[in-house]
């Protein structure tokens, strides 16, 4: 076994002993082994003359000089280059080489495809060269690269563009100059050959910026929403924020090896091809919803995470956080805003509460961390966003923006901490957030339960509530949090009670600060309905007796469309954990007719937006059904969704029959009324696939074979897949045949695949490993297959013989020396063992063991498989 990796702590930050002001890079490039030359001007900050210890790993040193000097004075140690006896300011050359084919871990220099192309964050700018590789060292970038025209007619780096020429035996070289310093984890280059697609942006002080999307050749007429969503990005960050682009040009290439989604680099950005390629016959309408909103979010990111950036990775949320808030309220302005905040609740609800739950949880601000790629996670990044979010509730959009440009005058060109923005945002709005700031340091999910009283003699009614945060594994102890707690009260026929006290009005958003509050409303004329935690105002568990007459009367009549959803969901949640009982007890599953009724009135009304209506009548998956429970029963929540689907299919048949063909189509168009027209009819597919079954095989062929889209066509395979109809097969062949040479269309067809509710779901993802599309070198064919297998198929991931968790053992196995990052995002769903039975936890324990007992454990791997055997 390798010495076991070590924690580092957030108090433990201290400054650097040295600043790199400047650095002049050279790259001849090469495939096999590229030569790398670093020309670094370096200062010392510590008072007395310590060592420079740079980072480096997988790197072979060719020379190095001080003030062009050759320097003896050093020593290499394991992933560092320590040198002793600096003069105070110094010139530093290293000359090293790297061999980018045989990196298939996909951080620094490496391969995808025939281009060459970087990943530096959060820690692969070590496998470049030895540099001070941490986010509190900017530095101003020069990047020349030289190298085989033919192979690699296109060079890229950040910043603009500042010379190129031609040079002997068929080379050619091009140098950028990036004049805003930065860490070295934004640093990008990119060598290739591919198609351009051009445009320009003029900001609103009248810089025109060019604009160049880079894709694979053959893929240019996949690359034309990408260009509108950028432009849509940077006007829209200029109308809401006030904040304008800086640099001649910027820059966005999509590559097919990546194991992100994309990354921010300074006017280079590197894109996962999934989220740039899109055309009607390619991509879904999320597809396109994704691309738009992945573009904005890595825009945005050149103020809050490039201009200021974080001062360690502990702090990461400072970024990340509060750039998905900015790029979900984007999407929220340009499409339905009820529609994003409700798949933005439901990744909450269904994956970051379980995050919480898990072996892994940690406050958005982490205290401690073994290895840094592992806290790229939905706790940093949505509930980060959702801590922005309650900020924005407390002190209103004007405050906030307030906050926002006292944060950038305070802070641009600088390495900034969670608390500088927190202070900035206080100090901007007068308002007290001392107590707020506890969100940062605690993990876990507060729970609140509500319970309320009506008086009828004073007119009085009475709302207490009560939070608590379960202990997680990181912290026993809990305080409680400052929660704003947004709420609505209606009376009988509808309409909206105004909340008073002793004569004034009182905020709908109140501040639950203590363990235990009460809040009285007077003037209240009879016993109101409460719509509760409206919006989903903090990210908690809330509890609330509720009847089933208040929430089918939430569905119908609160004025809110996410309260509307909200309702539904809760009306469901009843008879989910009704029926898992029963299922468990070997009872039959049922579903009450006035709940069928109430999903009923949803898809009857015209006056409601068809794409809420779509969302009311989507299930809640079994990820989301599984956080209802202290000990989750994977077969029982499958066979309940199941039951549910068709009962619901049996008992609304002919609505959905009548939906389904009312809804009519001219032509293709990404517009957000299309979206949810298209949504609503696929819904009523999907259920109608679960009804009569000869009708159901008409339909669904019919509409795949008749689709021009590809929302559509997926729509209806997925429909097949579902409910095991008997065109099944015969569409996934000719899906098959049709793409298989496209990866990023096959990975749909390889998550329909691994998520099948058939029996022998583990054999097809076994034997899909040798089919022709798919590749274990590949991050996206990995995630489609094995990761969808693993994460979203709980009931044939957690077979009771164990098969599921032999067959992650095999596949993390091999991926722990190949791809460690990509390892240990698939590895989640078997760390969380202690929300299974007995025996399941057994299996899972056993296979962390083996896991554990690999020779050259990854440091990613080994963080997760400790914490979760601990």
């Amino acid at each position: 076994m390798t010495q076991q990796p070590q924690a580092k702590y957030r108090h433990d930050y201290r400054a650097p002993d040295y600043f790199i002001s400047d650095i002049d890079l050279t790259f001849e490039l090469d495939a096999a082994q590229t030569v790398v030359t670093a020309v670094s001007q370096i200062s010392r900050n510590a008072a007395d003359a310590a060592p420079l210890r740079l980072d480096g790993e997988d790197l072979t040193l060719v020379s190095l000089h001080i003030n062009d000097a050759p320097w003896q004075d050093y020593r290499l140690e394991e992933g560092a280059l320590v040198l002793e006896n600096l003069p105070e300011r110094f010139t530093l050359k290293i000359v090293n080489t790297i061999s980018p084919a045989t990196n298939t871990a996909l951080e620094g220099l490496y391969q995808s495809g025939e281009a060459l192309c970087t990943q530096c964050e959060a820690e692969g700018f070590r496998h470049i060269t030895w540099y001070l590789d941490r986010p509190d060292v900017l530095a101003r970038f020069t990047t020349k690269i030289i190298a085989d025209k033919t192979k690699y007619p296109f060079l890229l780096s950040n910043g603009n563009r500042v010379g190129q020429g031609e040079l002997e035996g068929g080379r050619h070289w091009t140098q950028w100059q990036d004049p805003f310093p930065k860490p070295c984890y934004l640093f990008a280059l990119v060598a290739g050959d591919f198609d351009v697609l051009r445009d320009t942006f003029t900001t609103r002080s009248g810089r025109d910026v060019a604009l160049e999307l880079f894709v694979d050749r053959g893929n240019l007429d996949r690359a034309s929403w990408a260009m509108t969503s950028l432009k849509n990005s940077m006007k829209w960050d200029e109308q809401r924020f006030g904040l304008e682009y800086d640099l001649d040009i910027y820059m966005i290439v999509a590559v097919d090896f990546f194991n992100m989604g994309a990354m921010e680099n300074k006017g280079l950005n590197v894109f996962n091809s999934k989220f740039v390629l899109a055309r009607a016959e390619t991509a879904t309408d999320k597809d396109y919803l994704n691309i738009e909103r992945v573009i904005g979010h890595e825009y945005f990111h050149n103020w809050t995470g490039n201009r200021v950036t974080c001062r360690d990775w502990f702090q990461l949320s400072l970024k990340e956080g509060l750039t998905v808030f900015r790029d979900q309220e984007f999407s929220s302005d340009l499409g339905s805003r009820a529609v994003n905040r409700i798949s933005n609740v439901r990744t909450m609800r269904g994956l970051q509460f379980a995050e919480d739950a898990s072996p892994m949880a940690h406050p958005i601000r982490p205290d401690m961390v073994i290895e840094m790629n592992n806290f790229y996670t939905l706790t940093v990044y949505e509930k980060g966003s959702e801590v922005i979010r309650m900020m924005h509730t407390l002190l209103g959009e004007e405050n906030f923006q307030k906050g926002m440009q006292l944060y950038f005058e305070r802070h641009d060109g600088s390495a900034a901490t969670c608390d500088d923005f927190v202070q900035a945002m206080e100090d901007a709005s007068n308002v007290d957030l001392s107590h707020f700031r506890r969100w940062y340091s605690q993990s876990g999910t507060p729970v609140v339960t509500a319970q309320d009283d009506y008086d009828p003699q004073a007119e009085q009614y009475t709302l207490k509530l009560t939070q608590h945060t379960p202990p997680t594994p990181d912290q026993q102890e809990k305080l409680p949090l400052h929660i704003p707690f947004d709420i609505e009260l209606y009376d009988h026929e509808g309409k909206v009670i105004a909340l008073q006290r002793e004569g004034h009005p009182v905020s709908n958003v109140l501040n639950l600060t203590q363990a235990e509050q009460t809040f009285v409303f007077d003037n209240v004329p009879c016993q109101p309905v409460p719509s509760l935690l409206r919006e989903f105002s903090a990210p908690v568990k809330l509890e609330y007796k509720w009847s089933d007459q208040q929430l089918t009367f939430l569905m119908r009549h609160a004025r809110n469309d996410f309260s509307r959803w909200d309702a539904a969901q809760s009306l469901l949640a009843t008879y989910i954990k009704l029926n898992v009982a029963r299922f468990q007890q070997q009872q039959p599953l049922s579903l009450p007719l006035h709940v069928a009724d109430a999903f009923r009135a949803i898809l009857l009304d015209d006056t409601i937006d068809p794409a809420l209506a779509a969302e009311i009548l989507t299930l809640p998956s079994q990820n989301e059904m599984a956080e209802l429970f202290q000990t989750i029963d994977p077969l029982a929540i499958a066979a309940v969704h199941q039951a549910l689907t068709r009962t619901l299919a049996t008992e609304l048949a002919d609505e959905f029959l009548a939906v389904y063909n009312a809804t009519k189509f001219e032509g293709y168009r990404v517009d957000h009324a299309d979206i949810g027209k298209r949504a609503l009819r696929n819904i009523c597919l999907h259920y109608l696939a679960f009804g009569d079954v000869q009708l159901a095989d008409k339909l669904v062929s019919q509409q795949y074979h008749s689709a021009d889209n590809m929302t559509d066509a997926l729509a209806a395979l997925a429909a097949a897949v579902g409910a095991q109809l008997p065109c099944r097969d015969t569409l996934l062949a000719e899906y098959d045949e049709k793409w298989h040479q496209d990866g990023l269309v096959m990975d749909k067809w390889f998550i329909l695949q691994a998520t099948s509710p058939a029996q022998n779901a583990l054999q097809k993802v076994r034997e899909l490993l040798n089919h022709r599309s798919f590749s274990l070198g590949n991050p996206n064919r990995v995630r489609s297959l094995i990761g969808a297998f693993a994460g979203s198929n709980p009931a044939a991931f957690h077979a009771e013989d164990g098969s599921g968790y032999q067959f992650m053992v095999e596949m993390l196995t091999e991926l722990n020396s190949r791809n460690p990052q990509v390892a240990s995002r698939l590895i989640e769903p078997l760390i969380r063992l202690k929300r299974y039975d007995a025996n399941r936890q057994a299996l899972m324990r056993a296979a962390l063991e083996t896991l554990r007992a690999l020779p050259n454990l990854s440091g990613d791997l080994y963080e997760k498989i400790s914490k979760a055997l601990a």
